[in-house]
């Protein structure tokens, strides 16, 4: 039986990806987007298998109607992928209250909202998958990124524990972490930037600032490559937790977990000297 998807953030970069390669492995797709208009070609060639869906995942009422409203239509959802998302650069002191709670409506809210919708039809049914796009930044942060990964961080954490919980029920979670793909999240229409800049963090924050957006286009990941990797780990007989994706989030993540050991070991022994004696 071919998969049901609900993807969010299809009209673009790894949503869209994603769409396509579940439609070109037979599956049906719902394809979920503030703006559906840039799916109207996929809708129309392939009538029987997309169904654009506009929505904005930080409307929680309405996310979780959504779900509703495919499992209603389609008899299950087998796969979520919880994709839409944007980025920020920004010192964390230059970040309002107000970005920094926009950004975690839509990269942890948002998912977590979703996420709970489906898992009672996934549970009925003894399987399902939910597929949470983070980031390499997902697993470590650097300057001028402190909000975005916030919301990444936290998804990781909440998608960690909703892997050991819902694996008894035949459910399983896929975190994909990529790195740098030509997905337009770098470009000027996509990528903000905090409103306010201090002069105090121009040499940590203002090369990410100024360098970033000189990315988009020229980065070296292939969202169609991207969407065949997450299709092949969800059909692995022993799927990942955490998939990296890219060379550069591979290379990237690699070194943090080694500086990540190497601190530990050299704070290992005040780390075990806080129990009672006993």
């Amino acid at each position: 039986m071919n998969r049901v998807w609900l993807v969010t953030g299809a009209s673009s970069g790894f949503g869209r990806a994603i769409t396509e390669a579940a439609v070109a492995a037979g599956d049906i797709v719902v394809a979920a987007a503030r703006r559906t208009a840039p799916l109207d070609d996929l809708v129309a060639a392939h009538p029987d298998q997309v169904e654009a869906l506009a929505l904005d995942v930080t409307d929680i009422a309405a996310a979780e109607a959504a779900v509703d409203r495919v499992a209603a239509r389609h008899g299950r959802i087998d796969v979520l992928v919880n994709n839409a998302g944007r980025g920020m650069v920004g010192a964390v002191e230059e970040t309002t209250d107000a970005e920094l709670r926009d950004l975690m409506d839509l990269h942890f809210f948002g998912p977590a909202a979703l996420t709970r919708a489906a898992l009672p039809h996934m549970r009925r049914r003894g399987s399902g998958a939910v597929v949470q796009l983070t980031s390499m930044g997902g697993r470590f942060a650097f300057a001028g990124v402190g909000a975005y990964c916030a919301g990444k961080f936290a998804l990781e954490g909440l998608s960690e524990a909703l892997a050991a919980e819902v694996a008894p029920h035949g459910i399983r979670v896929l975190i994909v972490e990529p790195g740098a793909f030509r997905t337009g999240f770098a470009g000027p229409s996509a990528l903000a930037r905090t409103a306010t800049v201090l002069d105090a963090y121009e040499d940590t924050v203002g090369p990410v600032r100024t360098g970033l957006p000189e990315t988009a286009g020229r980065e070296p990941g292939d969202p169609a490559k991207a969407a065949a990797a997450v299709l092949t780990a969800l059909d692995a007989e022993e799927p990942p937790l955490r998939l990296p994706l890219g060379n550069d989030a591979a290379d990237a993540i690699g070194d943090h977990l080694e500086r990540a050991g190497a601190e530990l070991r050299a704070w290992e022994k005040v780390a075990r000297s806080t129990d009672f004696d006993e």
